[in-house]
């Protein structure tokens, strides 16, 4: 059984011209199949001579506006944004005009932060932003060509909605970032985090079990402005705490939304390398990017229809796997009037999610 027979019917419902359908037909296919978001490794996996497929496929990034196709995947309907920063090392890459340096102080890198809106329990991509800490934290100048335009186009797209973040993405350069854009955000904190009161005194973190306490009006690493609210739950082994710009209980009950959504974000990574994208222009970078993230959604809308046709809600499997990995990685042994009525149906929720268009970005 083919599972990547009907990918075209699913990109007629992005792309507006059928011979540039078919073209990204091929190149999804290639990308689902080879895992990979590197060219030489998609191009191998095409059919056809590898070489000419390399070339076409730098064509088809050079001609195509693809982070605006992306952005036809966006909910308007959903009620906040969640948020994947993720660093891209690129030691080697200390020239590149877009790279700067991670968190650790010393890699070369940048940043990859790819918003999703909540779907069926799961993540569906629909933006991205590309930064450097070291941008970020330069003077207004720099930071005009690369940061503002970066976090403006996110403000234009969340509007007043939150952008919910885990715990592990609470670094103060993001922190800065968000605040600067007014971006509403809710973000769960790390272990070790730091704030001071309004008179520079350390604020401890502490709640007891089963108990909820409110910090207001507390500077994270003493620099930015949020509202803190702890909530330690009877059978839990250690609270949970959550700082935003929101009134901390809006904020609190918006993460405990975002915490039922399983971490999709993973299989970008571990079923389709996103976190070793290499290019030496940003704008390729990130056009690629969004080829990537528009073959992941097809790969998981259709993914997650396979799944719930295979295993039972109650099944173990249906707990364990994802859509992408059901798709990408069993081995399907399933007759084709049955695939197709999956795909089917695959395709009616693509179609009631592209449709319409957003236009505001």
């Amino acid at each position: 059984m083919n599972k990547f027979t009907h990918l075209s019917e699913f990109l007629g419902y992005l792309f507006d011209d059928p011979s540039v359908v078919e073209k990204a037909k091929v190149i999804t296919e290639g990308i689902l199949k080879a895992g990979s978001c590197r060219i030489s490794e998609i191009a191998r996996a095409m059919p056809g001579m590898e070489e000419a497929n390399y070339k076409g496929l730098q064509r088809f990034l050079a001609h195509e506006s693809l982070p605006s196709i992306l952005l036809r995947l966006y909910q308007e309907e959903a009620p906040f944004l969640i948020g994947d920063p993720t660093e891209m090392p690129r030691p080697q890459a200390k020239k590149t005009e877009y790279v700067g340096t991670l968190s650790d102080g010393h890699t070369s890198g940048y940043w990859l932060l790819v918003l999703a809106t909540p779907y069926q329990g799961r993540a569906l991509p629909c933006h991205f932003v590309s930064y450097s800490s070291t941008i970020i934290g330069a003077e207004a100048t720099s930071r005009n060509r690369y940061h503002f335009q970066a976090f403006a186009e996110l403000k234009e797209l969340l509007r007043e909605k939150p952008l919910v973040l885990d715990r592990e993405f609470s670094y103060l350069e993001l922190m800065q970032a968000l605040v600067r854009e007014e971006v509403n955000f809710v973000i769960r904190l790390k272990v070790g985090a730091k704030f001071l009161d309004q008179e520079g005194k350390a604020v401890t973190l502490s709640v007891k079990k089963g108990e909820t306490r409110i910090l207001n009006k507390v500077f994270y690493m003493g620099q930015v402005f949020v509202n803190v609210i702890g909530q330690w739950k009877e059978g839990l082994r250690e609270p949970l705490w959550v700082m935003t710009n929101l009134p901390a209980e809006e904020g609190l009950s918006i993460y405990l939304q975002r915490m039922k959504i399983d971490e999709c974000f993973r299989d970008l990574k571990n079923l389709l390398g996103l976190d070793k994208m290499m290019h030496k222009k940003r704008h390729l970078m990130e056009k690629m990017v969004a080829l990537v993230l528009i073959a992941y959604a097809i790969g998981l809308i259709l993914g997650e229809a396979l799944r719930s046709h295979l295993f039972p809600q109650t099944h173990r499997k249906h707990k364990i796997y994802s859509g992408l990995f059901v798709l990408l990685k069993l081995n399907l042994l399933l007759p084709y009037h049955e695939f197709k009525l999956v795909v089917l149906q695959a395709l009616q929720t693509f179609a009631s999610i592209t449709t319409p268009v957003p236009t505001h970005v």
